[in-house]
């Protein structure tokens, strides 16, 4: 069965989840939240993402995110794949770490994006029916809750630099009062609840409206059963991917190679498959399957990866 299409373009809007290799946890302690936080803030930093909210628990993780260089599959392929290598060597533990593809539903932002930030907001405090009405008594663990964006939307805290707070203005025209309404639209759930917004889901894909899926649809002319629909231009990041470049050049296994190249220098498979013999991106897409398996069980690869992370980190400041 062809795997679900990644709808991918400048300047796009995700919900992006991802869940524990059976249900198990991704975040032990404080340790790795702190990791994954201080990972995705670098993913910011190479990759162009913008973070706009964000929700750990135990299990799994959820993202609402912009991607300006419409690089999303590049971007969390290496937050995912970076995070597990460090969890890994932390804990001293081999194998996959997260259970099978993240999930991305394309967000018309100006149409649910307040409505996702309460969702993931709410997410550690709600009951188990999402859409009941949360105890009042819930209300201080929300606002002590501290693996969550809710504090920074609040005012409670300064937010990071890396976590963009543009979405803040949904809720009002000048801060404080942006805060008043984000506040008052978050106790709302905890009176009458909440909907559940999946339900508009198109095609487990698309949030939005009619006229906007339409207007996706034509500018990426669909092919059912695609892995990914890319940008006819994407943007780079040309010191990043100089670096990579660089690096990969010293390689002469071909699958660090193409490693290097696409989850970490954001290239076409399609173009690395060209420059490398293969026939067309697929074969890329095979063999770095195949790659991120032996991966996942050997320490000693584990090692390099981390090795060669760290040099680009260091690279690129």
């Amino acid at each position: 069965m062809a795997r679900p299409v990644r709808i991918e373009y400048q300047g796009a809007a995700y919900h992006v989840a991802a869940r524990g290799n059976d249900r198990r946890e991704i975040f032990r302690d404080d340790a790795d939240r702190k990791q994954f936080l201080s990972t995705l803030a670098r993913a910011v930093e190479e990759h162009g993402l913008q973070v706009h909210g964000y929700c750990l628990m135990p299990n799994h993780y959820h993202l609402l995110i912009r991607t300006p260089r419409g690089n999303l599959s590049q971007s969390i392929g290496w937050l995912q794949t970076t995070y597990t290598i460090r969890f890994n060597r932390r804990h001293d533990r081999r194998g996959h770490l997260f259970q099978g593809r993240f999930k991305a539903h394309l967000v018309e932002a100006q149409r649910y994006a307040a409505e996702l930030l309460r969702h993931l907001h709410l997410i550690p405090v709600r009951p188990h029916d999402q859409t009941a009405a949360v105890p009042r008594e819930r209300w201080v663990a929300l606002d002590d809750y501290p693996w969550s964006s809710h504090r920074f939307y609040d005012g409670d805290k300064p937010a990071p630099a890396w976590l963009s707070m543009e979405w803040l203005e949904l809720f009002g025209g000048d801060p404080d009062q942006a805060r008043k309404g984000y506040r008052e639209f978050i106790q709302d759930g905890f009176e009458n609840g909440t909907r559940d917004i999946f339900a508009d889901l198109y095609r487990g894909l698309i949030l939005g409206s009619e006229a906007m899926r339409n207007r996706v649809l034509e500018r990426l002319e669909e092919k059912p059963g695609q892995d990914e629909q890319k940008p006819r231009h994407p943007i780079r990041h040309d010191r990043a991917v100089g670096a990579v470049t660089a690096l990969a050049a010293k390689e002469d296994d071909v699958r660090w190679k193409a490693w290097l190249r696409v989850y970490h220098g954001g290239e076409r498979k399609t173009d690395v498959a060209r420059s490398l013999g293969y026939r067309d991106g697929s074969a890329i897409t095979h063999l770095l399957k195949r790659f991120e398996k032996c991966l996942s069980g050997d320490k000693a690869l584990q090692g390099k990866a981390a090795a060669l992370i760290h040099s680009l980190e260091s690279s690129n400041g």
